[in-house]
């Protein structure tokens, strides 16, 4: 390898892709190739960047297997950057595989983080962290540590562990500053600020207020009875009730939540669950069988009694209860959630996070974008979808994957 290709991978390891494009962008050969889809990918033309990185990995030949294989685990970088979830997931593993049998065990680290990061982005938190305990982040230079910690605080807090995240941040805080990579910081002090904002809702008594993610933590230790409508589950402590699939049920049981202790009426129940404005007899037989369902489902946490103007919850050893809301009660919050990181996404990339169908997902973009809450750029096959406001809202609750207890 010579001088010029050498100077350049220092240079990108840096953080400084110009530096590196000085040194071979004029370079056709596949070590220059590679490099320069790097350094595209850095400085954000990624599509760019990915026609640099297959041009690399073909004009490498069939012996240079780390070369390929360190191709190959940028583009999955790219992929990643682009939220194309439909990459081969496989080839990602066998690039890591080669890496590591060959003695390159940054890069093979380096892959390992990215099927944990794309791991994390479809809710798969328990996989996410048996992959990661694998590798031991004091053994890895500061670039690489810095986002292994960084992927430990996403699972952590995505856990509502606000502790272990915290530790997580400061210590990828840390290792950035040790690597001297400004974008490698900004990205941390991004992540970090989940930790500042407010994550949900609580309506208690009448009265609405916010929690951080700490405070979230602190309310499923309790024994309230929460009614998690992020989750569309009832929980308390670690006995929930899942309503997730029965939304009528769970509209009514938010509403008797939010009158409690008073009882709820017939009509606000009517016009929540079923938004029948003028109720007829059929509404209110309706109204009974659900609210017979509701009562049977939730006997392990409270009853529901019958009065002359409506219905009262009634929570065991009268506890406490609170309604824990997004931030904003809006449609398809759970897919602005996923826009909150100011990330170009795909439908279909979409559609595999949120576990639902393409067609489902296109009305919810559809309907968003009359809203004027996302937009689409490109056509076709290329086109992706952004919010005009990142980070404008909110998210933590809303992401795919469990929450504790769940």
């Amino acid at each position: 390898m010579d001088s010029m290709i050498i100077a350049a991978a220092r240079a990108l390891a840096g953080g400084d892709p110009l530096g590196a494009l000085d040194r071979v962008a004029l370079r056709d050969d596949a070590p220059a190739l590679a490099l320069r889809g790097i350094a595209m990918a850095q400085l954000g033309d990624l599509d760019r960047a990915k026609a640099l990185l297959k041009s690399a990995a073909r004009a490498f030949g069939p012996r240079e297997t780390v070369a390929r294989a360190r191709c190959i685990v940028a583009e999955a970088e790219v992929a990643l950057a682009t939220r194309d979830l439909t990459w081969p997931v496989k080839a990602l593993a066998a690039a890591g595989a080669t890496l590591q049998a060959h003695g390159d065990r940054l890069n093979a680290a380096h892959a390992e983080t990215l099927a944990i990061r794309r791991l994390l982005l479809i809710g798969r938190l328990d996989e996410a962290a048996a992959l990661l305990a694998k590798r031991d982040a004091a053994a890895l230079p500061p670039p690489l540590r810095a986002t292994h910690e960084l992927a430990a605080a996403g699972i952590a807090i995505r856990r509502l562990r606000t502790r272990e995240a915290r530790e997580a941040f400061t210590r990828a805080a840390e290792a950035a500053r040790q690597a001297g990579i400004p974008a490698l910081i900004r990205e941390i002090e991004d992540a970090a600020a989940v930790l500042q904002s407010p994550a949900a809702r609580l309506i208690a008594g009448g009265v609405q207020r916010p929690l951080l993610p700490e405070e979230v933590e602190a309310l499923f230790k309790t024994d309230t009875l929460i009614v998690d409508a992020c989750r569309h589950v009832a929980r308390c402590g670690e006995r929930i009730v899942p309503l997730a699939t029965r939304p009528i049920r769970f509209s009514l049981l938010r509403t008797l939540a939010e009158a409690f202790p008073r009882d709820a009426s017939r009509e606000a129940l009517l016009l929540r669950a079923f938004r029948a404005r003028h109720a007829d007899e059929s509404h209110r037989a309706r109204l009974r069988v659900e609210m017979g369902r509701l009562r049977a489902e939730l006997a392990p946490l409270a009853a529901i009694n019958a009065t002359s103007a409506g219905f009262v919850l009634a929570p065991h050893e009268d506890r406490a209860v609170a309604v824990l809301a997004p931030p904003l009660d809006e449609p398809h919050a759970d897919m602005l959630a996923l826009f909150a990181d100011g990330e170009a996404w795909s439908s279909s990339a979409l559609a595999i996070a949120l576990g639902a169908s393409a067609r489902t997902v296109q009305r919810a973009l559809e309907a968003l974008s009359a809203a004027g809450r996302v937009q689409p750029v490109g056509r076709g096959r290329a086109r992706r979808w952004l919010t005009p406001t990142p980070g404008a809202f909110s998210t933590l609750l809303l992401l795919p994957g469990p929450l504790p207890g769940d």
